[in-house]
């Protein structure tokens, strides 16, 4: 895998495939709970079996094996033998029990009085806490929350993160530190300073038009966070910080380590001395001893912010919300960051995660971020992989993979080559699935999968299955094996996230207006002329705005406060829709609550566009606080209309979703 060109990568993992099949058993066995696995039935008659399992027993059978990643050895009568991990996982996920609506939100764009330039935990917190208890809200999505590449400038994508099984502090909010309230006398004028520069930054996004700074953010909360540091921990906090590092242990410490050597030797690993690339060996160890006092920093960090994460999914569960934050996988990590650095044996050197091309986009897309080796998570029991997610789960009411699909098979392109030159790698989905259900029903929590554009054959189907809940957005929603008209919302499926955008897309009151093309003109990135795109998203909105009004979906009658334009009686309209369908959970995009037209991200842009830089605004472009979101009469009107809908019009379709959910077995609920 390690090869320079497709056909050298194939004929590698061809061989890899003939050595797998002639061993006793894969390295790792996948069954589920109840039943035994096939590869098991499969061994020779007068196999003796050897089990330790997770929970400290040995067994000689596998009959009835609790969940867990168990060993086993298991040698033939004609003295093969082989060591294998056991993965024994619920037969489905957790799934809702109800149905609910919720916010989805990219956290940094939400800025209150309270943040320094940027939105934080602190706003997430009081977010879930006002969403749950006024809003009746199920939940509150957010944008992966992974730690970034530091560095001016920082790469702002959360798609592009250092490392996905640590968060970033720079959403942390300082003043909610306990150990703020303790700085010496003597360091209070300094802190008072940062305090100063923090309100002079948050002023400058809301009131003169200023693009979000992450780096500026993090630099003054950096300088805030050492001065915490100083402030001795007391007795429970102590405690509780020991815990955290031993409950993390290696990889912790090799993520730290990761930090501050990039203090010292830059982000970019590879361009660091040649023994310092290799984190297991000795110069590293020496390096890592040297700078403790900054691994211990960059420990304390991590720990102080998944103190806050969970406070934030605790606020939700207080304030009612049956899910509460549904926290975002990224399908990858950048190549020059932490986890690529400390797990690299199970990283294929000179490979990255693309897409083949395709109708949108003939050249393909390569996307940067290195692929996991099948053959060595397999080895190591997917280890890597449990660790992730049980990371992730720690402080999740929900988990929503990008790009779901690359569980079953990822695009390889090799480094030097375009994307047209990749091949697709097949991961072992039965595998993958089985470490997720195992880890979501051991924390209680929903997944949903981004399983949006080109999706192979039979994997919606054994997503499904599993409980893993799909993404519907309204727009791509039609009937593609028929006439290509609107999907009538019977005809949805009851399995799925359903929005009318995400973050990718055109808030839909730019949508409803066209908008999106004329920004699209403005920045060159058409690829027809004008005026064809213009026609094609006028018939495009026009056959769904048919659709809701024969469906009567304007009515005042159906529930919601009294829309104030044409516009917000479209949108009520949109969101009406979306709760006649039988979708477990609807997703509410934030902006569009208060009009916003600018997409937090343009596809295809780079500089043309500042990507994940904009705060929430209104229609007229200007910026909106936490606490003016609260009191928009345009946010409750629309809230109503879900209210209400929720409430009274979908009452009969929750009553059979509830029967479903309580007779498709499983040994886990829902949350």
């Amino acid at each position: 895998v390690d090869a320079s060109t497709p056909r050298a990568t194939a004929a590698a993992l061809a061989a890899r495939q003939q050595e797998l099949a002639e061993r006793l058993l894969p390295p790792t066995v996948v069954g589920r709970y109840g039943s035994t696995p096939a590869a098991l039935d499969a061994l020779p008659e007068g196999t003796v079996l050897h089990i330790d399992t997770e929970q400290g027993e040995s067994r000689a059978s596998a009959g009835q094996l609790p969940p867990g990643v168990h060993h086993l050895t298991a040698t033939a009568p004609d003295g093969r033998s082989a060591e294998a991990q056991l993965v024994i996982a619920p037969d489905r996920l957790p799934t809702p029990t109800g149905r609910s609506y919720g916010l989805m939100v990219q956290v940094y764009s939400l800025l209150s009085r309270h943040s320094w330039g940027m939105g934080d935990l602190g706003d997430l917190g009081e977010l879930t806490a006002w969403a749950g208890r006024s809003l009746g809200a199920g939940f509150v999505q957010v944008n992966p929350l992974h730690a970034a590449v530091p560095g001016a400038p920082t790469d702002p994508s959360p798609y592009r993160p250092s490392s996905r099984r640590f968060p970033d502090p720079v959403y942390l909010r300082v003043e909610d530190i306990p150990e703020f309230a303790y700085v010496e006398e003597s360091e209070r004028e300094q802190l008072r300073g940062l305090l100063s520069q923090a309100v002079r930054l948050r002023e400058s996004v809301l009131e003169k038009d200023a693009l979000i700074d992450r780096d500026a953010v993090w630099e003054l909360k950096r300088e805030a966070l050492e001065l915490v540091r100083e402030v001795p921990l007391g007795p429970g906090r102590r405690a509780a910080y020991v815990d955290f590092l031993a409950r993390e242990g290696e990889a912790l410490e090799d993520h730290a380590t990761w930090y501050a050597l990039a203090e010292v030797h830059g982000s970019n690993w590879r361009e660091w001395p040649a023994a310092l690339r290799d984190p297991h060996s000795p110069e590293t160890a020496r390096a890592r001893a040297e700078l403790m006092d900054r691994v211990d920093f960059h420990c304390r960090l991590a720990w102080l912010t998944d103190d806050q994460l969970t406070a934030a999914q605790r606020a939700a569960r207080d304030a009612g919300m049956p899910i509460g934050v549904v926290h975002d996988l990224a399908v990858g990590v950048h190549p020059d960051g932490a986890d690529a650095w400390a797990q690299q044996r199970y990283f294929a050197a000179g490979m990255s995660v693309g897409a083949p091309p395709d109708a949108f986009n003939s050249l393909g897309q390569d996307w940067g971020l290195p692929p996991w080796r099948p053959d060595r998570l397999a080895e190591s029991g997917y280890a890597p992989y449990r660790r992730l997610l049980r990371a992730l789960f720690r402080y999740a009411g929900a988990l929503r993979i990008d790009h779901v699909m690359g569980l079953f098979r990822l695009w390889w392109v090799p480094q030097g080559h375009p994307p047209t030159e990749g091949t697709y790698v097949r991961y072992d989905a039965e595998a993958m699935l089985a470490i997720l259900a195992l880890e979501a029903s051991r924390a209680g929590s929903v997944v949903i999968g981004e399983d949006l554009g080109t999706v192979e054959p039979g994997v919606r189907e054994t997503l499904q299955e599993r409980g893993v809940l799909g993404t519907s957005v309204l727009w791509f929603e039609r009937d593609w094996e028929g006439d290509g008209r609107p999907l009538a919302p019977e005809s949805w499926r009851a399995d799925c996230l359903a929005t009318a955008t995400t973050h990718d897309l055109p808030p839909t009151a730019a949508r409803l207006t066209g908008e999106h093309v004329e920004l699209r003109d403005r920045l060159g990135l058409l690829t027809r002329p004008v005026e064809e795109e213009r026609i094609e998203s006028a018939t495009d909105v026009g056959e769904w705005l048919a659709l809701l009004s024969r469906l009567g979906l304007y009515e005042h009658a159906e529930g919601g406060g009294r829309p104030a334009s044409e516009e917000e009686a479209e949108i009520h309209a949109v969101h009406r829709f979306l709760l006649r369908t039988p979708a477990r959970m609807i997703g509410v995009w934030l902006p569009d609550t208060v009009g916003d037209r600018r997409p937090q991200n343009l596809p295809g842009t780079w500089d043309q566009y500042p990507n994940w830089r904009l705060p929430i605004a209104d229609a007229e472009g200007r910026p909106v606080t936490l606490e003016e979101l609260a009191a928009s009469p345009r946010l409750h009107a629309l809230v109503d209309v879900l209210r209400v809908g929720l409430g009274e019009g979908s009452q009969d379709t929750q009553d059979a979703q509830d029967t479903g959910s309580a007779s498709e077995g499983g040994e886990e609920g829902g949350p």
